[in-house]
């Protein structure tokens, strides 16, 4: 297993529609090993084959860091409701941006041996795999932004200050219920 280099934003790789899995070979397991070492070191909670360089409809996702989930050749099935969020991506480091997602998702795919099963995910796993299955289709996230990219550092500084504030009100409203 090894980890590979994640391809960032300008590469065309990015941009070009994955391939279906037919069949699954020894260099397939070897890749899908490596996409969930590159992940889990990259600090992500999604990697498509297509940001490692490989054209293949092949997906890893694990939003908790103990729940890995992979999807071979996914299809979404269905959706409903609705979240809006900051969302980032290994492909566009140091950035991240508001995005519209369903808060539900319903995907039909293949595992490891290339038995097909359906995924039911709410919420970060809706929101990944909707990012996910994207990157397989030739796009990024950044086509979907809301109001511009921004430096993860400035979001993190204004959730802290949010944080703050929140903080600040709950203590004014305990001495306010002295």
């Amino acid at each position: 297993m090894a980890i590979r280099n994640v391809r960032e934003m300008g590469d065309p790789v990015l941009n070009k529609i994955c391939k279906e899995v037919k069949e699954m070979t020894p260099r397939t397991r070897e890749l899908i090993d490596d996409m969930f070492d590159t992940m889990y070191e990259e600090g992500g909670v999604g990697l498509a084959a297509n940001q490692v360089g490989i054209l293949k409809r092949i997906v890893v996702i694990d939003v908790t860091g103990e729940d890995p989930v992979l999807l071979i050749n996914p299809e979404i099935l269905e959706t409903s409701g609705e979240q809006v969020g900051n969302e980032g991506c290994l492909s566009v480091p140091g950035k991240a941006g508001v995005v519209r997602r369903p808060n539900y998702v319903k995907v039909k795919a293949c595992d490891r041996e290339l038995n097909t099963f359906e995924l039911e995910g709410t919420e970060l796993l809706a929101r990944a795999i909707c990012h996910e299955v994207e990157h397989l289709e030739g796009h990024l996230y950044v086509e979907k932004v809301e109001g511009g990219l921004k430096d993860v550092e400035d979001i993190e500084e204004e959730e802290e200050e949010a944080l703050e504030l929140e903080d600040d009100f709950a203590d004014f409203d305990s001495v306010l219920d002295d």
